[in-house]
């Protein structure tokens, strides 16, 4: 059976989500195989193989992490020249994005983004890929070298697929100078609250919440629902809250169970990001925002005095519980 190469997105062995979903993905095309790189890739193998992953190649080399992207893509690339998989999927992140690009020009090959669906279709491979925001679904084809994807997240329901896989130590691969190369990392101060991307449960604020001050309203409903904090675009532009909780077509793609926005008008960009939620509340004091047009449940008002009565209420009700 022809493999599928998986490139694992993780924090020393933690992996994220969008991993277990490209390999429930990969599983349908042929043997799924996961490429983890960095320091704790080998913490994550029993995690993959419990999503069906037959074999992990592992390289925990520092040199390879030590210049960005570039070592990743030099060790996928020799992967693929070794190999010759039927695709190569990465997550859809800002630098999977990047990686996906470089190693498509290094093996000569195509690249397609944001896919959400990967299939046969008359003997080739096809990709369905989320197109303008998200309002459209295409379906593509590579049609020259190896096909390098990188999937959307929250695409599909990852499901597990026990196996034992064996795991293979790759080498680091000769990397020429050149690179920017990574001198010191920091570690951001852990929240407390689920990632933005595999949360259950979303509360973000917009331009409506009004300042940084402010977003303790956001962070107070979210605490109490055990949810993660989310922005829109204007929000973290405006430095209220760092771009990783940036939610929308240039930020985290999210689909959680319950997404509720607050003070957030729902412009394309952002609608692309949380529009496959499951429930949304809206909350804007503007009757004809657009984000009530993808809202199950509105409400107009303040969001300064509405949300904090939301959080109260929640509170008592934990308690009752």
């Amino acid at each position: 059976m022809s493999q599928v190469l998986v490139v694992v997105d993780h924090l020393d062995g933690v992996v994220s989500r969008p991993v277990l979903e490209a390999l429930t993905a990969a599983r349908g095309l042929g043997e799924a195989v996961a490429v983890a790189v960095g320091s704790g890739s080998g913490a994550a193998v029993e995690r993959l193989g419990e999503y069906g992953a037959t074999e992990v190649v592992v390289c925990e080399d520092p040199s390879v992490t030590s210049v960005l992207v570039a070592g990743v893509v030099e060790l996928l690339a020799r992967l693929v020249g070794e190999r010759a998989p039927l695709a190569v999927l990465v997550p859809s992140t800002p630098e999977g994005k990047e990686i996906a690009g470089r190693l498509a020009v290094r093996i000569d090959g195509g690249v397609l983004t944001d896919v959400v669906e990967v299939r046969w279709d008359g003997g080739e491979l096809r990709a369905v890929q989320a197109a303008f925001g998200g309002s459209t679904m295409v379906t593509s084809r590579v049609r020259r070298g190896v096909p390098v994807l990188t999937w959307r997240p929250n695409s599909l329901a990852a499901t597990p697929a026990p196996v034992s896989p064996r795991v293979t130590e790759a080498p680091a691969p000769t990397i020429s100078g050149g690179h920017a190369r990574v001198r010191a990392t920091r570690m951001a101060a852990a929240s407390g609250r689920p990632a933005l991307t595999e949360a259950s449960v979303v509360v973000a604020g917009g331009r409506g919440v009004g300042s940084a001050e402010n977003f303790r309203l956001i962070e107070e409903l979210a605490d109490a629902l055990g949810a993660a904090v989310g922005a829109s675009r204007a929000a973290t532009d405006a430095g209220w809250l760092p771009h990783t909780a940036q939610v929308g077509q240039t930020g985290a793609t999210v689909s959680p169970d319950l997404y509720i926005a607050c003070g957030i008008s729902g412009a394309i960009q952002h609608l692309a990001g949380m529009q496959t939620a499951k429930t949304i509340v809206a909350i804007n004091k503007d009757p004809e925002a657009p984000i009530f047009q993808v809202a199950d449940f509105g409400v107009v008002g303040d969001l300064h005095t509405i949300v904090p009565q939301l959080t109260a209420e929640i509170r008592a009700r934990r308690v009752q519980e």
